[in-house]
């Protein structure tokens, strides 16, 4: 072996050799059984016997291997040294007393005396000292390390949470090299630890003055344990004050269930994320079983609408999952459609994979794409979405949205669909606005023509398959194109002015990934003619939202400037009418709306007259078909709202 390999194999700076350790270890019970014997035989007794004294001492040390090895003290890095490998430390010294004494008392009996000089009780002091001074060194070899890598930029933090989500974060930023946060404290929920110290630092709780610890303490930053993150964000007053304190707020990852170890969270498994705003709002955890959705979906073919919109996007991620026979994706944004298209070639190579660039408003195209692929489950994603948008567009919201979706619905009956799920929103409830209107108008479409089908089939053959059309309504995405997230992002990176319409205005909020699992369980789960809503959660207020992600990008002179609600828009929006009551479902955070019946030929008849007038393209004779469809749409600051007057008025 080379001079070089050999120096770099056994003396390598980052991690002191085991057997260095091990030496280490034996000199100290060498040192600390020469000591015990001079201090209570005092120097003459000790020079007298020094020959023997050295024997018994070594013979001391080479028993000092077997605990050693039958707890493996030697195994562990010294500067990483915690209170388990202490404790293996001195299980290790006292069975090494243990085979002292043994040894002690074979060399009395043998008449061997010379060879052991220390008296029962004197080596039993031996090993105590040897204990101590073990600990002594791998505390002072952690200390010196902390101290030589402690970088001046590291930022002093709290870990909110304590005991063992909080130690394993502790353990990981302990580790990090270069170092980034230095320990300070725990903020603990459980009162019997207020006060203690934990891992050399101080222990509060939430009733002790968080802001003068921070001012105090000089706290930089506050990490959230992952057991504590639902907590931390209905927790609004430690938020604020943290964020009015200008501390930073890092939040790890959330731990599965089996990367936890003897109820400790593995420091491997500890990822932290400084907070942007979508991790703070408000809301409950949702889980999802989806094992009985991928059984339904599984080497089934599946179309999917409005593939490369935020929502539809992440459908076909979660569906993909479930290794479908076949996945037909239709969207008539070109780039975006090229984006899912290597999206499915890099993430699912296996999963047969069809992307159609086609408006579904198109009946030739969309009968020959029916005709083609014979989808057993079709996803209803697509539809024109923002509201002062179509306030000025209401032709092309009732041909894209209520056409578009009437032609899919009725190919979906034509070609054998088994479910048909189209993702509505919570503006169709007393819409005040055409955007709503035109999805309220396409509900009860759906709705009527499930009734009509489940009818049919009572009347004929009891057996016969039937199309079921199930509707899933909620409110805004977290971080969906075009949701104010991106845009007060934008704002802000640009100086400002961060623009909110309403000093009072609140909105529903829910993370992409987790309406998309609700989506698929309702619709996969429903048995047809269901108006599934979900439990958003909490609402926000979007003032509030701004003020915060102001606060957390660390801008200064970003001003918030109301500009007033614009067409159509509404203070707050409603997932459920006034009329409508709601009945559980098979997950805590669906329920199903209980809404009135509509005859399926009136509705069509209807529906195909507002077609007719749409395709005239004026504006208000459009608009006053749409509220003959649905009564309960008053426009709101709009200029619809004359035909609202002129109804009033007779």
């Amino acid at each position: 072996m080379r001079l070089s390999g050999f120096i770099k194999k056994y003396f390598d700076k980052n991690v002191l050799p085991y057997w260095v350790i091990v030496l280490m270890d034996m000199a100290i019970v060498f040192v600390s059984a020469v000591f015990t014997y001079w201090v209570i035989n005092r120097t003459l007794m000790a020079v007298e016997h020094h020959r023997a004294l050295v024997f018994t001492a070594v013979i001391y040390s080479l028993l000092s291997l077997v605990g050693a090895r039958l707890f493996m003290t030697y195994a562990g890095v010294l500067r990483y040294s915690s209170s388990a490998d202490l404790a293996r430390l001195a299980y290790a010294n006292a069975t090494s007393l243990v085979l002292a004494q043994v040894c002690s008392l074979v060399m009395n009996w043998t008449g061997m005396t010379w060879l052991c000089v220390l008296r029962p009780l004197e080596t039993v002091v031996v090993f105590l000292i040897a204990t101590l001074l073990m600990w002594a060194l791998r505390l002072l070899v952690r200390i010196l390390f902390d101290t030589s890598h402690s970088d001046t930029g590291a930022k002093r933090v709290l870990i909110y949470g304590a005991l063992t989500g909080g130690v394993g974060v502790a353990n990981y930023i302990r580790t990090q090299k270069p170092v980034r946060f230095e320990l300070v404290g725990f903020i603990s929920h459980e009162h019997r630890i207020k006060g203690k110290r934990l891992m050399d630092v101080n222990v509060y709780t939430l009733d002790d003055d968080i802001a003068e610890v921070i001012h105090r303490d000089r706290i930089d930053a506050v990490l959230v344990s992952p057991y504590r993150l639902n907590d931390f964000r209905q927790n609004q007053q430690i938020q604020d004050l943290l964020i009015n304190e200008g501390v930073k707020i890092y939040m790890a990852q959330e731990v599965q269930e089996s990367h936890i170890l003897d109820g400790v969270v593995s420091d491997k498994d500890i990822q932290l994320k400084e907070v942007s705003v979508e991790d703070l709002l408000p809301r409950q955890e949702i889980k999802v079983d989806l094992n009985a959705v991928g059984e339904l979906l599984r080497e089934k073919r599946v179309l999917i609408t409005g593939a490369a919109g935020s929502i539809g996007m992440e459908i076909v991620r979660q569906v993909a999952e479930f290794k479908p026979e076949k996945m037909i994706l239709i969207d008539q944004a070109e780039t975006p459609q090229h984006d899912v298209m290597l999206m499915m070639k890099r993430d699912f190579p296996d999963v047969d994979c069809e992307v159609i660039v086609c408006s579904i408003d198109r009946q030739t195209r969309m009968e020959s794409v029916f005709s083609e692929y014979r989808p057993d489950y079709v996803f209803h994603a697509a539809a024109y979405k923002h509201v002062p948008m179509m306030e000025g567009n209401p032709s092309e919201a009732v041909l894209n949205n209520v056409r578009g979706t009437k032609i899919l619905a009725d190919l979906s009956v034509k070609y054998g669909v088994k479910k048909f799920v189209m993702v509505s929103t919570d503006k169709a409830v007393n819409p005040t606005n055409v955007m709503g209107c035109s999805k309220r108008i396409c509900e009860i479409y759906v709705q009527s023509l499930d009734r009509k089908l489940k009818k049919e089939a009572m009347l004929g053959d009891t057996k016969q398959e039937y199309t079921q059309f199930v509707t899933t309504r909620f409110g805004n995405v977290l971080g969906s194109n075009g949701s104010v997230i991106p845009l007060f992002r934008e704002q802000i990176k640009r100086g400002g002015p961060v623009t909110v319409t309403d000093e009072r205005i609140v909105r529903y909020f829910m993370l992409i990934p987790e309406a998309c699992k609700l989506v698929l369980e309702a619709g996969t789960m429903g048995t047809g003619g269901e108006i599934f809503v979900f439990d958003m959660g909490k609402p926000v207020k979007i003032a509030d939202l701004a003020k915060r992600m102001i606060a957390l990008s660390g801008a200064s002179n970003v001003e918030i400037e109301y500009t007033g609600l614009r067409e159509g828009e509404k203070l707050y929006e409603e997932v459920l009418n006034d009329k409508e009551g709601t009945k559980p479902t098979f997950h805590e955070k669906i329920r199903i709306a209980q809404v009135r019946n509509y005859d399926f030929d009136k509705v069509s008849k209807e529906i195909d007259e507002l077609i007719e007038v749409a395709k005239t393209y004026d504006k208000m004779a459009t608009v006053r078909k749409m509220k003959e469809i649905v009564p309960e749409y008053k426009s709101n600051n709009s200029v619809y709202e004359a035909l609202d007057k002129k109804e009033t008025d007779l």
